[in-house]
């Protein structure tokens, strides 16, 4: 059997572009929120009569949940005061289709159950989900991904504000259907991760049912090496960053790995949390850190770790236990923790650092330890975590879900979760699905994107790769809407797919760049109401400001020029370089047009500039 050196899968959650599926509320995001419930939640135990390893570890975090309410996106429903309606028939409809599409199996009769969630992402400490299809597959550049689920659930509340205590949220974004496609542990390249996510991503937007922009679509990374676990990065949100933090997992799991056999080696064994009271040597330090837990009557408490020394921050850096702990004991409030390898350092002085080895009777080589500063309640939690954590470095790579990070590293979340967290939903009733129902389904089913590609090519004279790269970026919608204007499609594929990249790479928004304004631009084009050439700095104008094309175009005053004026401009420009001309004869053309197109600032198409400095150019030859 072959041993890869990474183990991927994913499961990739869109939102669909419907009402919400428990209720008739809209499905938008609105700019602010009003009102206030507050909760408490606990976990409860599953139908198997346990408790999820990761809803206790959030429990255990002991916060409160604030929940703002949004006019026409929220009721009763996502504040779990009302039980849910039908289900909604459009979102059921779509992910019939896709799983269609994957060639999955769907399930005779859908069930929703009730997966417990109690980090306050849903009011009612569960999230509604239902398996609709499995065992579907995938080609991916020859490759065949395999298709363990596709389901069907609502989306969670969205993140507003986080303080010791306390998290606010708001429930615009609770409810919002969601299809979740989780695949098989198929892709073995951090780079084929990427396209499995792009390929997913394509075909969901094929079924022109689902949601588009930033946080529409967010994929979950499951990823293991060989001698590591299997860890999950969840809601990676950027498809290009996707590589980079599969790339960062496997480093993170091998360094790790490599901690393991230096414990092993060394005969260390796991660590008891004897925490002991040091503020006193600490008194007179000058660290900023220590000065002002101090002051807020906090104390500094210390723990041993024999056998831990040079693995939380050693060999030149690559090993980096030491920020595994820490990530573990701020989940207990705290800002986080000091440990011997990274000592003296942070405004503590060599000196303190001697005095607490000397407290400690730490005689060994390897012998280390971890400091905190805080409430003494929560620095003795906080250190708690951080033993914890050293002691599972002696069996490997722990389990756990991590949070993605915007530099493509993560985070410590959560345990990872167990099938303790699922009960049976009670208040939604089951699903039939006839074999009438997939067969209408079968009979409707979208175009997919590889014959959009040929459709593009035929319809609007664009060439493959323009073609291949409208449905990949998924701008096939304003395409065919720009292109069907006479005489426009060359305009546009080159608008949407290079114009607009320019504008980007130069940090330029185009999200206000949408389908009505672009077609108002447009028709405008076609009037003459300027040059093509015009078009980067009008769509930068209307991109940054916010303008509707005729401001934008008034603002620059790249109105169109009268022709006569144009001829005018052309004639004076040739008489001045009279000399260069005879001596190019019509070779001049090319030199000319420059200077030419400066003097008309974009005011007239170019190719009938070039058409005019010829007729100029013959007239003095």
């Amino acid at each position: 059997m072959t041993e890869y050196k990474l183990t991927c899968g994913i499961e990739i959650h869109q939102q669909l572009d419907t009402k919400k599926l428990f209720c008739s509320c809209d499905s938008h995001l609105c700019e602010e929120g009003h009102g206030s419930t507050y909760r408490r939640l606990r976990p409860t135990t599953s139908e198997m009569g346990e408790i999820d390893r990761a809803a206790l570890a959030q429990f255990q975090r002991n916060l409160g949940y604030r929940y703002q309410s949004c006019d026409g996106t929220s009721c009763l429903v996502e504040l779990d005061e009302e039980p849910p309606h039908d289900t909604n028939a459009e979102a059921l409809a779509t992910t019939l289709t896709f799983s269609e599409m994957m060639k999955a199996r769907v399930v005779d009769e859908i069930h929703f159950m009730r997966k417990i969630v109690v980090d306050g992402s849903n009011t009612s400490g569960f999230q509604r989900t239902a398996l609709v299809a499995m065992n579907g597959s995938l080609d991916v550049n020859g490759r065949d991904i395999s298709i363990l689920s596709i389901c069907l659930e609502e989306d969670a509340c969205r993140k507003v504000e986080t303080t010791d205590a306390e998290v606010t949220y708001r429930t615009d974004r609770l409810g919002i259907p969601l299809i979740e496609i989780a695949t098989g542990p198929d892709m073995h390249d951090p780079e084929e991760v990427m396209e499995v996510a792009l390929r997913i991503g394509t075909l969901l937007r094929a079924t022109r049912r689902v949601k588009r922009g930033i946080g529409t679509i967010r994929e979950d990374l499951n990823i293991s090496v060989p001698g590591g676990a299997r860890i999950e990065i969840k809601g990676v949100q950027e498809l290009r960053l996707l590589p980079l933090f599969v790339e960062n997992e496997m480093k993170r799991q091998n360094m790790l790995i490599r901690v393991k056999e230096i414990l092993l080696e060394r005969g260390t064994v796991p660590a008891a949390f004897e925490p002991v009271d040091v503020t006193e040597i600490f008194k007179t330090s000058a660290s900023k850190v220590i000065k002002g837990a101090l002051s807020d009557k906090g104390k500094v408490i210390a723990v041993r770790l024999p056998g831990f020394k040079g693995v939380m921050n050693g060999e030149n850096g690559t090993l980096r236990l030491g920020a595994e702990m820490a990530q573990r004991a701020r989940t207990k409030g705290v800002k986080g923790i000091f440990h011997s390898d990274e000592l003296p350092n942070y405004g503590i002085e060599p000196e303190f650092v001697d005095q607490l080895r000397d407290f400690l009777g730490m005689n060994s080589e390897f012998d280390a330890f971890a400091i905190c500063a805080a409430k003494e309640k929560k620095a003795k939690d906080a250190l708690e975590m951080a033993v914890i954590r050293a002691n599972e470095a002696l069996v490997g790579v722990p389990e756990e879900t991590r949070d993605p990070l915007p530099d493509g590293t993560s985070k410590y979340s959560r345990p990872l979760p167990g099938a303790a967290r699922m009960y049976p939903e009670t208040d939604v009733p089951p699903i039939t699905i006839t074999a009438e129902r997939m067969q209408n389904v079968r009979d409707n089913l979208p175009e997919l994107p590889e014959e959009m590609e040929k459709r593009l090519v035929s319809q609007y004279g664009i060439n493959a790769q323009q073609a291949k790269q409208v449905v990949r970026e998924d701008k096939i919608d304003m395409f065919e809407a720009l292109a069907s204007m006479e005489g426009m499609s060359s305009v546009a594929a080159s608008t949407l797919l290079y114009t607009f990249s320019e504008l980007e790479a130069a940090d330029v928004d185009t999200s206000k760049l949408d389908q009505a304004r672009m077609t108002e631009l447009f028709g405008m084009l076609i009037e003459g109401a300027f040059a093509k050439e015009a078009l980067p700095a009008i769509l930068k104008e209307m991109a940054v400001s916010g303008a509707k094309p005729k401001d934008a175009l008034s603002k620059l005053g790249l109105e169109a020029v009268d022709e006569s004026e144009a001829v005018a401009i052309i004639a004076g420009i040739v008489a001045e370089r009279a000399d260069f001309v005879k001596s190019k004869g019509m070779g001049a053309v090319g030199p000319l047009m420059g200077p030419v197109m400066g003097a008309l600032k974009g005011k007239l198409d170019g190719k009938r500039v070039s058409d005019i400095l010829s007729q100029e150019i013959k007239k003095i030859l």
